[in-house]
């Protein structure tokens, strides 16, 4: 038997009727005899195109609000039945069933409407029925039957109609029906989530239908894949594809100026996830310029990203660095044209557009799944332990560095001035490492830690740390606190005029 079929009747059900009408023409003009229901028959009948309700197929009207409409025998008989089969195609004859060869489904939309903050009642009403059982069936079917199930294929669809004079190949089905159980696992897996929001049931379930594939992974000899709507996040201007190294480094530079998003005019400058520059100073010309001096070596090849728009001047400076993506809010036009200058520099603007509240990463064979660290410090969080308290230029400095700290790889130290950062030792194996090493960069690069703070992303277990900072000029700290001796770095601190604050809460990430 041919693997070719010629379509002879379509069942056309769907929610959205945007590029609908090419279709229905095109049946129309091959003599596709057409079914449907509802508002899409009345759609089709009002562009004076024949139409057979379902209602005539089945004997039986659309019941319940439209709940019920294509849940019949007469109907999933035609679309299930095998053609090869004797006794099927002899019991559609015996039942009075019409073949049905191609199936044009879109669902309710499920996503946008919880999305929307609709209450629970319409997102409920929002969970098709018949249209996922259309779809499975049809895709199930596929050696006699093609599923067009999202109304993002219709112009595939249509093109395939034009090319082929009505005629679909096994190949054909095939695809249309991957793409068909693509979008009934997908909305599925969106129904189950938002029933277990509260993860009382324990299962994971992800399921992302927009995909890029990279030009490769961390590496060149790794594939890489992003899977995700990157448009919804930015809007790129400017500048090269973003490869998987790229796009950890932009998840890096996003979730560290979440920090600053209404403060001053803020810059970052970060490499391999990690913040090489920042500051916050009263134009985003001198905070670029600020973060720039933390760590002029480090930049070359970095990510930037600021709070507000970038202005020419700033741009300017900018360009003076190779620097992979520089991300903004915006960017006055005069400034564009300059960052334009090298044609590689991916420029982006970033959205509002809210991020996951959850982290997963694969772990051995299977995953962790954590809640992201939402928890910034804040002055009203912070335990003042010592004599000496800090004054409101530290209090200042302590939380600037407190956030930046969150978002630096563990172990990790970070030296802060004036809204500056100094240095910061990043993924050190032991605190005193880290500290060392921030102390060792900030001197490098000419700091002077007279006066600087250091915040840590978790406790003290001895007072080596604060002598340290102590012999450098270091005079404030904050930390979370709860090491079982802590009463040693606190008494250190009060017997050399040191001030310290603790938050309570720990920030290491891995």
């Amino acid at each position: 038997m041919s693997t070719t079929k010629k379509i002879n009747s379509a069942l056309i059900s769907v929610f959205h009727k945007d590029g609908l009408e090419p279709i229905v023409r095109k049946f129309n003009e091959l003599g596709i005899l057409i079914y449907s229901t509802g508002g899409t028959e009345k759609f089709i009948r009002e562009l004076g195109i024949d139409v057979i309700p379902v209602e005539d197929v089945t004997s039986y009207p659309s019941i319940l609000g439209g709940r019920v409409k294509t849940l019949h025998p007469k109907v999933f008989g035609g679309i299930l039945n095998r053609q090869d089969n004797e006794s099927d195609v002899a019991q559609l004859e015996e039942f009075n069933i019409p073949q049905l060869d191609v199936i044009i489904v879109d669902l309710y939309p499920f996503e946008k409407t919880v999305a929307s903050g609709a209450s629970e009642q319409e997102i409920i009403e929002k969970i098709d029925i018949g249209g996922i059982s259309l779809i499975r069936a049809a895709a199930k079917n596929y050696k006699d039957v093609l599923c067009v199930s999202s109304v993002e294929d219709y112009q595939e669809f249509l093109e395939l109609m034009n090319t082929n004079g009505g005629e679909t190949t096994l190949e054909d089905r095939r695809k249309f029906a991957t793409k068909a159980f693509n979008v009934s696992s997908h909305y599925d897996t969106a129904i189950f989530n938002y029933f277990n929001k509260d993860h009382h049931e324990g299962a994971l379930k992800i399921s992302e239908t927009r995909a890029k594939v990279l030009r490769y992974g961390e590496n060149p000899h790794q594939k890489g894949f992003f899977f995700g709507d990157f448009e919804a996040m930015f809007t790129k201007l400017h500048g090269k594809e973003l490869s998987y190294n790229n796009l950890l480094d932009v998840d890096a530079a996003i979730n560290l100026m979440n920090e600053f998003k209404n403060d001053d005019p803020t810059f970052a400058i970060l490499k391999h996830n990690n913040a090489c520059g920042l500051a916050t100073r009263s134009t985003i010309h001198k905070a670029y310029v600020d973060a720039l001096a933390g760590d002029p070596v480090s930049a070359f090849g970095g990510i930037l990203i600021s709070n507000v728009k970038i202005d020419k001047p700033t741009a300017e400076e900018i360009h003076n660095l190779f620097c992979e993506v520089v991300i903004a809010p915006g960017y006055d036009e005069d400034a564009l044209n300059v960052l334009k200058g090298k044609k590689n520099r991916i420029v982006l603007i970033q959205k509002e557009t809210p991020l996951p509240e959850m982290l997963v990463r694969t772990c051995l064979n299977g995953f962790l799944l954590q809640d992201k660290d939402f928890k910034t410090d804040k002055l009203q969080d912070l335990d003042y332990v010592t004599t000496k308290k800090p004054d409101p230029r530290e209090l200042d400095d302590l939380i600037f560095a407190s956030k930046l700290c969150k978002h630096t790889k563990s172990n990790t130290i970070v030296l802060a001035k004036n809204k500056q950062l100094c240095a910061s030792g990043t993924g050190q194996t032991s605190r005193v490492d880290a500290l060392n090493q921030a102390i060792h960069k900030a001197k490098s690069f000419n700091f002077d830690l007279e006066g600087a703070v250091m915040a840590s992303d978790a406790f003290f277990p001895f007072p080596d740390c604060v002598e340290i900072s102590n012999n450098n000029g270091i005079k404030s700290v904050i930390q979370p606190g709860g090491s079982i001796k802590d009463q040693l770095s606190i008494d250190f601190c009060n017997e050399n005029e040191m001030s310290m604050v603790m938050t309570g809460t720990r920030h290491f990430k891995h």
